[in-house]
């Protein structure tokens, strides 16, 4: 208890910036993450195995989606069991900041979770409106382009934010960290991952999921417009 008592007050010190993180990951997600990595520190795990905790968890969520017929039992279990992986998904990284410093191949296998993980949860809400049309009311094909659509917004997203973040110059050593814009945290809150899980709540409504999931598409897809400009801006300012 003292080594996890002492890693908390470690981790206090050792955030990331706040600059691009809406209110929810920097209030909600970063300090449940932080009790996570504090609490994995004390029973000696590594950083790649909290990952892998993070996508048990992840994908567990998102094969029930579609395995199992719709409730609201069922929706608050996947809701449960995709936010605690988000929420796995902020300690692997301050566990490795805690440790002294993460590797390549832990920065690497996180990613490569990430992107799994949104794959396979459109894809698993894809295989659920074709599997209970009933349910969802999804009987007509055109439903089965919605999923299709969210996950080509949130892969593309995911891609252009690290590939953007990658090519554009680094910060000077010892440079302080940008202040947080207040509106933008809020303005990012559509398209928050874990303000997303929360839709999986309303999967028990059946028609209420699927509109409540077709409107964060569509805000994904909007968002998208408006990254992929921004980040084209910024760039070009870049000198190659």
């Amino acid at each position: 208890m003292a080594s996890v008592g002492t890693a908390l007050r470690e981790l206090r010190g050792a955030q990331k910036s706040a600059k691009g993180v809406s209110l929810y990951s920097r209030f909600v997600n970063r300090p449940v993450g932080r009790y996570l990595a504090a609490g994995s520190y004390g029973i000696g795990l590594t950083p790649n195995q909290v990952t892998l905790v993070s996508a048990a968890l992840s994908f567990a969520g998102a094969a029930a989606v579609a395995l199992v017929a719709p409730s609201w039992g069922l929706g608050a279990a996947v809701w449960a069991l995709l936010a605690l992986g988000f929420a796995f998904d902020s300690a692997d990284g301050q566990l490795a900041r805690l440790r002294g410093g993460g590797s390549a191949s832990g920065e690497w296998l996180d990613h490569v979770v990430d992107c799994a993980k949104l794959t396979a949860l459109h894809t698993c809400v894809l295989i659920a409106f074709y599997r209970f049309p009933e349910e969802y009311g999804t009987g007509a094909d055109g439903w089965l382009l919605v999923p299709l659509g969210f996950q080509f917004a949130a892969v593309v997203t995911f891609f252009g934010g690290l590939l953007t973040e990658k090519l554009k110059p680094k910060a000077a050593p010892g440079s302080p960290a940008a202040a947080p814009s207040t509106v933008r945290a809020v303005a990012l809150l559509p398209v928050d991952y874990g303000v997303f899980c929360l839709v999986f709540l309303l999967v028990g409504g059946g028609g209420l999921f699927r509109w409540a999931y077709a409107g964060a598409g569509a805000l994904a897809g909007l968002f998208l417009l408006a990254f992929l400009a921004k980040w084209y801006r910024e760039l070009s300012a870049v000198p190659r």
